[in-house]
């Protein structure tokens, strides 16, 4: 079966985050009340699986071993059935 996956990947509190600080400035300057910014990576990925639960299994191990460090990078994911 077919299950179609979003993965967002952001950095844990306490590290800093240059890109969206940067962004936060910039959108302060064009005169955006804006507090703050963060920024994140979506990856939206199609996988075969057998069940959602192999899928999320699957998920959680891409997540631990490619696209997050566990060091700095917190993750959230969410499957469907793809259509």
């Amino acid at each position: 079966m077919m299950y179609k996956a979003r993965v967002e990947v952001g950095l844990r509190s306490g590290h800093s985050d240059p890109e969206g600080e940067t962004t936060a400035r910039s959108l302060i300057e064009l005169g955006y009340c804006v507090k703050s910014v963060a920024v994140s990576k979506i990856y939206l990925i199609i996988l075969e699986a057998d069940s959602e639960e192999e899928a999320k299994t699957n998920l959680e191990d891409m997540c631990r071993r490619l696209l997050a460090n566990p060091t700095k990078d917190h993750y959230t994911f969410q499957v469907e059935t793809a259509k």
